[in-house]
This record gives C-alpha cells, structure tokens and sequence, in this order.
C-alpha cells in the first residue's frame, strides 16, 4: 500500500502483530513494513506466499512464524524468536480475534475457553511477554484491538462482545501498571471492516444497508482504514496517549 502519512521514528521498529497475514492483519504488516519497521507476525494458516509478496513489494521480508495463540507456551515462543530475529519489540498489535456468531444459550463451557482463549488470554499474556524487551529498550507502545460491537450491546455474539469490554479493562489497568516504564497501552475500537471474511459471512445487502445509516459518514469501512489509526497509536506521534480507546467506526457510536 502506498501510505497516506508517514511515522519516521516507526523506521526500524520491531513490530509484533497478532494476525498479520490476512484480514485487517495483512494490512497492518504491509503498513508497517512501508514505514521501514521489521515486522513479524504470527497466524495459524501458512502465509509464505503473502511474506513473499511483501519482500518482493518492500525487499524486506516479515518474519513468519505459524502458530496458534491460543496455546500461549507456543505464542510466547514467538515472541521471544521474534525479539532475537527483529531485536527487542517495541511495537506490539494484538490483532488477532474471532467473532464466530453464538447464542448465550449455545455456549458450553468449552466453547467459552476457546473464543475467550483467543479473544481475551492471547492479549493478555502477548502484553505480559514484551514487557521486560521493552523496559529494556526504553519503552515502547501496544495496541490492543477491541470492537464498537459491545459499545452498541450487539446480540449475536455474546463471548466476543465480552471479550472486546474486557479487552478496555484490561488496556487502562495495564496502562497504569506499564506506564513508568514509559510503555503505553491504547486500545483501538473498529467499526464493521468489511474484510473479505465479513463479506463472505455476514455482510448481506440488507444488514449493509441498515448499518450504514447508523453511521456519520456514509462509506462502508474497507481495512485499510484501520492503518491509519494503528500506525499513529504505536508511533512518538501519540507518546503521552495511553489506556485510551480510540474508536474508528464512520461515526456508528459516540465516546466521552
């Protein structure tokens, strides 16, 4: 992508994103790496083919590393490989989530381990494992993101809107806790993104059409319109911005 603005103190960060080979996730890795940042990044899919693109895009190449982050051993792992590839992260995304429609009555206790494993532990312990290479280096910035889907009490899915509130919580506490060693903790709020997941799944004509009048501005959220909110939360442009919840959604709900 060509960016629209550029973070000069991004150049050569050691950036970290949950879910950077497809979704919102790519974007953010093709983001980052236009900003000249060392990028890696973890999923469950193979993404070989899309580190390829990017290396051919850029000549630097995001480092890959295949994993679930529900096993958190493993996605501790990566970190670490991550920090000894790219040097101490001082950019952290939590990116990765998944909004699976469910009834509360559907819920087993299984089914609550697994989408809050994903939704909510993942940040958690991805935030606990940067923090010594970012006290380390100075400081740093994570950007935890979260959804306008429990600010607009969406049914639907009842453990991911609990997950994205918990998320908030979790942002401001750690803000507070981190906050001395000048890491900063934001978390960023996105509207309906129309990723081809969206699209394929749930984004119907009629529930397009419903929710865009709900908005302000009268387009349809497409990816890359989250890029521009991520790269400034985890750049010196926000330094003294933490444990906020920046919402980028058209204009659908109202914070303050």
């Amino acid at each position: 992508m060509e960016p629209k603005v550029t973070f000069h103190d991004l150049k050569d960060r050691s950036v970290f994103i949950t879910g950077g080979g497809s979704g919102i996730g790519a974007w953010l890795t093709d983001a980052f790496l236009a900003q000249g940042a060392k990028v890696a990044f973890v999923q469950r899919s193979d993404a070989s083919g899309f580190c390829d693109e990017m290396e051919a895009k850029y000549g630097n190449r995001p480092f890959f590393i295949a994993c679930d982050i529900t096993d958190v051993s493993a996605l501790k792992g990566a970190i670490g490989a991550a920090a000894e590839a790219n040097g101490p992260i001082t950019v952290l995304v939590n990116n990765a989530a998944n909004d699976q429609r469910h009834s509360a009555a559907e819920v087993t206790e299984e089914f609550w381990d697994w989408s809050t494993s994903i939704n909510l532990k993942a940040y958690f312990f991805a935030c606990q494992a940067v923090v010594d290479g970012m006290k380390a280096a100075g400081g740093g910035a994570i950007v935890n993101f979260t959804s306008i889907s429990y600010m607009m009490g969406n049914a639907g899915y009842p453990l991911y809107t609990t997950s994205n509130s918990g998320i908030n919580g979790m942002t401001r506490s750690l803000a507070r806790e981190y906050g001395p060693d000048r890491i900063r903790v934001n978390a960023l709020a996105p509207g309906w993104v129309l990723t081809e997941k969206q699209l394929e799944m749930w984004a119907t004509p009629e529930a397009l059409e419903a929710h865009l009048e709900r908005q302000c501005l009268k387009e349809l959220l497409k990816p890359e319109d989250i890029v521009g909110a991520t790269l400034f939360l985890s750049s010196d442009a926000s330094r003294m911005m933490t444990g906020q919840a920046m919402v980028v959604d058209g204009g659908v709900v109202a914070t303050g």
